[in-house]
């Protein structure tokens, strides 16, 4: 008898990593089920889920079934969790960044971890828990809740490795900046199992120009590079002359030196123009050296105690943009060219995690979660970052037939100076399971009435020609 080689799929795959997670088989199969029912559906709607599942779409109750799955109501054999969720991403995440592609590639000596906050809005939600209140895209309070989000980068590769969602509302919840310190202290020592310790830079928007922050950075022995918000902060100033003096951080801007020059390629509205797009900015990379004082011990218990800090304050000015310059701070010496243009690079960077909850927002519709359980909820939204670090996976070899197949499908024209993006190739992924899903519901019901309908049977000879 000839021997029959089972090919394991992609997806089956990658979640064998969770399976130390799963205590049964019937679990097994209903995660499986509801990550391929949220890429398909690109919404977690519970209904909607189920509905893009071949399996869940054929049983009775199938939207309980995910309720259940995210109550925890069916996995008591297993710890699926929000929390052991995105531990096992974390995981994921690290040993994903930290091995290099190729035998012969050595793994990567920087690490820039892109911290940053990201709100999930239900604007009409009424019964939802614990809701706090967000700012919508207009900037204006509506209902909702924050997660908190820091992405690894490394080159060619990406990583989650932190997430979390909570309410200022719930119970016990203390504070933001408590989060904030948790997430850093998470990750940082999440870093201690990689064998060939990187240099570790993070990356943060003005939210988090906040010197406790920093400090806590500092300790871990890591770098920071953060856009800054707080223009009146106190710090010490170097003069064209080389002579120190106190003043505030808006006041350095006369003492910048031009260092670098360059063009990138940015979407966005130059000019006159009255759309966003892609195309070339010139950029222009200015710093100074600064010095900053604080106190070790800011928002937390201990004796005060002066610590003295060098710092370089750096401008990026886009020309023509309809934006302000931007005005970062780092604690890497930037004096070169080339220094000044990694600083731009780095930043530009922190634009992937904007990217990232982009498209989890979008293609995986976590904003459209709607139960009556907070933990039920963070448990939905850990599984769309399941599905997103599948995608994620799944770009990474952005040349594979496979791949390129799957952006077709999404509707991707292949171009030479154009890849295809986790979007397009989720809109591929998407439409090849719905073709599957539609043929089963097809099949099922021919199996039961002996044929389809009359109107169906013209309806698909007039789109495709096809006779069934």
């Amino acid at each position: 008898m000839a021997r029959t080689e089972t090919l394991q799929g992609p997806l089956s795959t990658y979640l064998q990593r969770y399976s130390d997670l799963i205590g049964d088989k019937r679990t097994a199969r209903t995660l499986a089920e509801i990550v391929k029912g949220i890429i398909c559906s690109g919404s977690l709607v519970c209904e909607r889920i189920a509905r893009h599942s071949q399996v869940l779409s054929a049983v009775q109750h199938r939207a309980q079934r995910v309720i259940r799955f995210a109550k925890g109501e069916s996995t008591q054999r297993s710890t699926l969790d929000a929390e052991h969720l995105t531990a096992k991403l974390r995981e994921q995440g690290l040993q994903h960044l930290s091995h290099a592609e190729d035998p012969g590639e050595e793994a990567a000596a920087e690490l820039w971890l892109i911290i940053d906050e990201s709100d999930l809005r239900k604007p009409y939600a009424q019964e939802m828990p614990d809701l706090m209140q967000v700012r919508d895209l207009d900037g204006r309070l509506v209902p909702g809740y924050r997660t908190l989000n820091v992405l690894g980068v490394a080159p060619k590769r990406r990583g989650i490795l932190y997430h979390r969602l909570f309410s200022s509302q719930e119970e016990g919840f203390e504070s933001e900046p408590r989060e904030v310190q948790r997430a850093l202290s998470t990750v940082s020592q999440s870093l201690q199992a990689i064998a060939a310790q990187p240099t570790v830079t993070w990356i943060m928007d003005r939210n988090f120009d906040d010197v406790a922050v920093w400090r806590t950075i500092w300790e871990q022995k890591e770098h920071l590079l953060c856009r800054i918000q707080h223009r009146e902060r106190l710090v010490r100033l170097r003069t064209t002359e080389g002579e120190w003096q106190a003043g505030k951080i808006e006041n350095a801007t006369k003492h910048l030196q031009p260092l670098a020059k360059a063009r990138s390629q940015m979407k966005i509205r130059l000019g006159s123009q009255k759309r966003p797009k892609m195309q070339a900015v010139p950029v222009s990379i200015s710093a100074c050296p600064l010095e900053l004082t604080y106190d070790r011990n800011v928002r937390r218990k201990g004796p005060q105690e002066e610590v003295r800090q060098p710092l370089w304050l750096i401008q990026v000015v886009l020309a023509k943009a309809q934006v302000e310059p931007w005005l970062l701070v780092t604690d890497r010496p930037v004096t070169s060219e080339s220094m000044a243009l990694q600083i731009f690079r780095m930043y530009r960077q922190r634009w992937a995690v904007e990217d990232s909850f982009k498209y989890t927002k979008s293609c995986l519709g976590w904003e459209e979660v709607q139960l009556l359980d907070l933990e039920a909820i963070r448990v939905l939204v850990a599984l769309a970052w399941v599905a997103a670090g599948f995608l994620y996976e799944m770009g990474v070899a952005l040349d594979a037939p496979e791949i390129r197949l799957l952006a077709q499908l999404g509707g991707w024209e292949e171009r030479p100076d154009r890849k295809p993006g986790k979007t397009v190739i989720t809109r591929g992924l998407e439409q090849l399971m719905n073709s599957f899903i539609t043929q089963a519901l097809l099949q099922s019901h021919i199996a039961k009435h002996d044929a389809l309908p009359p109107g169906i049977v013209a309806l698909i000879r007039d789109f495709t020609g096809t006779e069934l």
